[in-house]
């Protein structure tokens, strides 16, 4: 392999498994919010909240943890507001979500505009640090090709690969995903056995802002050490395909996130190839493969029974 080739292939892995970390964030939000029966189509608002509020936070504390943090707070407050609507006052959940990302865009440009002075974007603040010199000073694989791989990798990277196994063995190995899992296909069976339906899908709809501010920083504060204006781009939607093509279940989402992740990265490497193309015709690649996608699965997932039904504790 030639040294040129080996650096492109580099970069398109790296670039791959960092561009897909976001939407795999996101997508475990969804999966963990739609197992509990709750829709939820807010994931756009929720990481535009997370990417904002993460800068806030590192600008404010001059800390890009600290910034973190403050990030995953705005993706649970734009959740919990969600939950409320749908789950309180049992609002059509489709819309609820849709007024959710409405708000969180304009409430994000507002205080852009106040604290930054810039109605588009924010200035630089901290970002969490690439692990760059520990995986190269590794012995043996340290100056190898999965070595330079791995040091081109951020610590959200790996965190969300951890949070895909925690999902999943939370959902097939453990009681409380038993629970969410029961009250997503049958809520009233399950308050007849003393689940709280309720209770369930709060936690249910926290969770999934607690992984789209995840989703949302890893873009502000862990590609990137900004906030820019519409930076999340329509994430949170290709994250509701992806869940949708891993039929709900978090590890074959996460390998529609990697596909994803791929076409992402594979459209910003080729404005660098000799054939020449409008610019726009590589930047909806990513978009155009989740319309092909969707159109593969329609039909062939199952969602969970009572997904987008809202539930009224003692009806008949």
């Amino acid at each position: 392999m030639s040294n040129e080739t080996s650096i492109l292939l580099i970069g398109l892995i790296a670039s791959t498994l960092r561009l897909a970390t976001p939407l795999i964030f996101a997508t475990l939000g969804g999966v963990f919010s739609e197992k509990s029966g709750v829709v939820n189509i807010a994931l756009e608002g929720i990481m535009t909240a997370g990417a904002f509020f993460a800068v806030l936070g590192s600008h404010i504390t001059g800390n890009a943890w600290m910034g973190l943090l403050v990030g995953v707070l705005g993706g649970v407050l734009m959740a919990a507001i969600h939950a409320f609507l749908s789950i309180h006052l049992q609002a059509e959940q489709v819309v609820s979500g849709v007024g959710i990302n409405v708000f969180s865009s304009a409430f994000v440009g507002f205080l852009l505009y106040k604290v930054f002075g810039n109605p588009s974007q924010s200035g630089s603040v901290a970002s969490i640090p690439y692990p760059k010199e520990f995986f190269l000073n590794l012995p043996i694989i340290g100056d190898t090709f999965i070595g330079t791989i791995l040091s081109d990798l951020n610590w959200f990277v790996w965190l969300a690969f951890i949070m895909v196994a925690l999902s999943a063995f939370l959902f097939n190995k453990t009681a409380l995903g038993l629970r969410i899992k029961a009250v997503g296909e049958h809520p009233k069976a399950a308050d007849t056995l003393g689940i709280s339906v309720y209770g369930i899908r709060y936690f249910s709809v926290i969770m999934s802002g607690v992984l789209g501010g995840l989703g949302g920083a890893t873009l502000s504060i862990g590609i990137l050490n900004s906030f820019r204006e519409n930076m999340v781009s329509g994430r949170g939607f290709i994250a509701l395909a992806a869940m949708i093509f891993g039929n709900w279940k978090p590890k074959n989402a996460m390998i529609a996130c990697l596909l994803f992740g791929f076409a992402e990265a594979l459209q910003l490497a080729a404005q660098g190839f000799s054939i020449k193309l409008p610019q726009e015709f590589y930047a909806a690649f990513p978009y155009a493969l989740t319309m092909l996608v969707l159109v593969g699965v329609v039909g062939k997932t199952q969602a969970p029974a009572a997904d987008g039904e809202p539930y009224k504790k003692g009806q008949r």
